[in-house]
């Protein structure tokens, strides 16, 4: 989709410089990744915490059976 914005040169200029890009586009999409990586990170940080832990849980137990049941091990 073609869209006409407009963006800050020395931003752009900046941009083009940090990211190593060769081109505005690719500057301005790389910088659109990030800004959404970063974002869905802060939400999935927001989660810590939020989940009740079983303290009678035994993660090696629960891997052990699962490898019983697959025949990885005896």
């Amino acid at each position: 989709m073609a869209t006409n914005l407009a963006i800050d040169p020395e931003l752009l200029d900046r941009a083009l410089a940090v990211s190593g890009e060769k081109t505005k586009k690719a500057a301005v999409t790389r910088a659109l990744e990030e800004f959404i990586a970063r974002r869905e990170q802060a939400r999935i940080v927001e989660l810590f915490g939020t989940l009740d832990w079983d303290p009678t849980y035994d993660y090696k137990e629960s891997r052990r059976a699962r490898d019983r049941k697959l025949g990885l091990i005896d």
